[in-house]
């Protein structure tokens, strides 16, 4: 089957259901979210509820990878507070959550169990790739690891998928050194969400983007590029 990998969602709900219901072939193509579900946009709740449907729905054929945000959440739920992700847009989540009337040790539990990577032989996808800096890239803390990475990437001889740092241009961008493609183009920042529709080979079929719902956005957008 083909691959329909998307780029960080940040809880732009509408928007991901207009881009899967308008490009997502579940019946060809394996759907695979690469991290940052959560945080940031107007719906965690709802964006949470919903993958958890496609999990039941679909299994295997929808995928979604722990990021740097699922991290912090369960960090907070498990540790305590966590004065780096509260101010910065934890509290809004924990508040949506709360009016939600989720249970947020229930929540924690499921993104805990998320995946790293998903890599084949021709594609390894995750949330900030495998630097060419550290040996110990699936440390969850480790900030040259595939959880918050910003550094360039290794060229492990097979196609790199990321997301995590916004691409200035708004575009998705490929890097020919390190063989890989960063898809997060801020949806939380309303400017789009993406995805990249490849072969099982990692030959790129399609660089698809969806215009951000203005229903996702919330009046205060936060501006820290995470």
């Amino acid at each position: 089957m083909n691959l329909f990998v998307v780029g960080d969602v940040h809880a732009c709900l509408h928007t991901f259901q207009e881009l899967l219901n308008r490009y997502w072939d579940p019946e060809t193509e394996v759907l695979i979210q690469l991290g940052d579900l959560i945080d940031r946009g107007s719906d965690t709740p709802g964006t949470i509820r919903f993958a958890q449907k496609l999990r039941q729905r679909y299994g295997p054929h929808a995928i979604f990878l722990k990021g740097n945000h699922e991290y912090e959440f369960i960090q907070h739920i498990e540790n305590g507070p966590n004065q780096y992700w509260l101010p910065q847009c934890g509290s809004e989540t924990l508040a949506q959550l709360q009016d939600a009337k989720m249970d947020v040790q229930e929540l924690a539990a499921w993104t805990k169990s998320l995946p790293l990577i998903w890599e084949s032989e021709h594609i390894l996808i995750s949330h900030a790739g495998i630097s060419a800096q550290t040996d110990d890239p699936l440390s969850e803390d480790n900030p040259l690891g595939v959880l918050w990475n910003r550094t360039p990437l290794a060229n492990i001889q097979k196609l790199q998928v990321i997301g995590h740092t916004p691409c200035k241009t708004g575009q998705p961008k490929y890097d020919e050194l390190s063989h890989s493609w960063n898809i997060d183009t801020g949806a939380y920042q309303c400017i789009a969400l993406s995805a990249l529709r490849l072969t099982p080979t990692g030959h790129v079929l399609e660089i698809i983007q969806q215009a951000v719902s203005i229903k996702d956005i919330p009046k205060q957008i936060q501006k820290n590029p995470e």
